[in-house]
């Protein structure tokens, strides 16, 4: 059952819930269906979040007539500002903002049908049980009156209130038909059961199973907006395990399918990868919003499949497994169209670096590996610490108490490092302006050189972090390139 309240039996709530539609929004729209002579009903998500008492600012509502006809009614009902009011002729749907808190949508009741290479559907007018038939699950088809002869009746023909109590996610036809017709309707199934913590019923499970391949006809943008909402639950992992479990996952981040398993040898084995990603994925969810770390803590094994040894005497290895994992990043978001921008850059550098912090906890460590991390990192030190921090698992509590200590005292020694010798969003205090200018230079190999050799001399600690004694180092070296 769910993260949320659990819901009570359905036939132990009240059937009508005008108590939910108390608000204003709900009343001008009743206004403007009397207005032009239709009936409307709000239906979908608001329906079924009201009734997990989850609170919801986006309202779907269906007419039994013209959709966009009753926006516009609406919209004067209100007086809505021109800017506030969004039509969309050709699907047959508008959308009007309410006080800068709701954003209703409208939309006339309508069935549909399928061509089987395409998910556009053809539409024709139709009723209110014809628009609920076409919804994807049985507690998306609930919807409340707003009609004077019945105002606040809940509309349920298809058990969508015994599966609200039950916690099942269920198609209301035949789930063949249901992700035949619209194949992201399995990624919204896996998303809801794993937001809500709810169970998918058996037949849309197998009904999932069955049409994992039509999956190939949804557009890389919707496949990828689906996920990244999953990765924004409070607890993205139960997504994860129902894309696994599913087929789902292998059609849609491969890599990730990949890690799954645990492999032998004399009689010693590594983790599960797959689950221990997982793991990490939720302690970031803990600790932070911030969606690209936890893109982070998707990609940030990703190579250990391509990079896994069994060395004698050792054990399981995956040498260089962050490298070759933050060359596979720019690919995978390509193939996802993620943004290739600051995002790319982001994750790909965590992934490139989340192993160097932790590498340290058991070495007798150097300033210089400290000042190392420090520059490398840059502005995202701090995230990097913190991912590195969720990267810390293990089945024994202890073990990871221990190890968790450890790289307390390790941190306290990064920011220790990081005040004293000056490294906040550290740049060199010689650039290869001055360089050029310095020993009248055109832009080349030996600027290049000398360059680095002042940063190495500055995190080696040969020379402090300062522009005088970066000028003097400068000048000291500069002959043996130059020459």
């Amino acid at each position: 059952m769910g993260f949320f309240p659990n819901p009570i039996p359905y036939l132990c709530r009240p059937m009508n819930l005008a108590d939910s539609i108390s608000h204003p929004v709900f009343k001008a729209a009743r206004a403007a269906s009397e207005q032009i002579g239709i009936k409307s009903y709000v239906i979908g998500g608001f329906v079924r979040d009201s009734l997990l008492e989850i609170p919801s600012k986006d309202i779907d509502i269906v007419a039994e007539g013209p959709g966009i006809a009753l926006a516009e009614a609406f919209a004067k009902e209100i007086g809505a500002k021109k800017e506030d009011v969004v039509i969309f002729k050709s699907y047959g749907t508008a959308m009007v903002r309410f006080d800068d808190e709701y954003e209703v949508e409208f939309v006339g009741a309508r069935k549909e049908s399928y061509n089987r290479d395409s998910r556009k559907p053809i539409v024709e007018e139709g009723t209110l049980k014809d628009d609920q038939v076409r919804r994807d699950f049985t507690i998306n088809a609930l919807s409340i009156s707003l009609n004077a002869t019945d105002w606040g009746e809940v509309h349920d023909p298809f058990g969508g209130l015994a599966d609200l109590s039950k916690g099942i996610v269920r198609t209301p036809t035949d789930p063949d038909i249901t992700f035949s017709d619209d194949p992201l309707r399995m990624m919204r199934a896996v998303r809801f059961a794993g937001r809500l913590g709810f169970e998918i019923e058996e037949e849309t499970w197998e009904g999932i199973r069955r049409n994992v391949d039509r999956l190939s006809i949804v557009s890389q943008e919707r496949i990828t907006d689906e996920l990244g909402k999953m990765i924004d639950h409070r607890l993205p992992s139960e997504s994860f395990k129902l894309l696994f479990n599913t087929g789902l996952l292998y059609k849609v981040l491969p890599e990730l399918q990949a890690m799954a398993g645990v492999d032998v040898v004399d009689g010693r084995g590594h983790k599960d990868n797959f689950y221990h990603t997982l793991e990490v994925l939720d302690n970031v969810t803990k600790v932070s919003n911030n969606h690209w770390l936890r893109w982070v803590a998707i990609l940030h094994d990703i190579a250990k499949p391509l990079t896994k040894r069994y060395e004698p005497g050792t054990g399981w290895t995956f040498h260089g497994h962050e490298d070759k994992g933050s060359r596979m990043v720019p690919k995978i978001f390509r193939r996802m169209k993620l943004p290739l921008t600051e995002p790319l850059r982001y994750v790909q550098k965590l992934v490139a670096l989340h192993q160097r912090p932790i590498a340290l906890v058991s070495t007798e460590v150097s300033d210089s590996a400290i000042r190392r991390i420090v520059v490398d990192a840059g502005e995202d030190l701090e995230d990097l610490l913190m991912f590195c921090r969720c990267d810390i698992t293990s089945k024994n509590p202890n073990k990871v108490k221990r190890f968790l200590n450890n790289y307390d005292v390790l941190e306290k020694r990064i920011y220790e490092v990081l005040e004293r010798d000056n490294l906040r969003n550290w740049q060199p205090p010689v650039d290869g302006d001055l360089i050029m200018e310095t020993f009248n230079l055109k832009p080349s190999k030996t600027v290049g050189q000398i360059k680095n050799d002042i940063r190495e001399a500055i995190l080696e600690g040969v020379i402090p972090n300062e522009k005088e004694a970066a000028m003097a180092y400068m000048k000291e070296i500069a002959a043996k390139y130059i020459a």
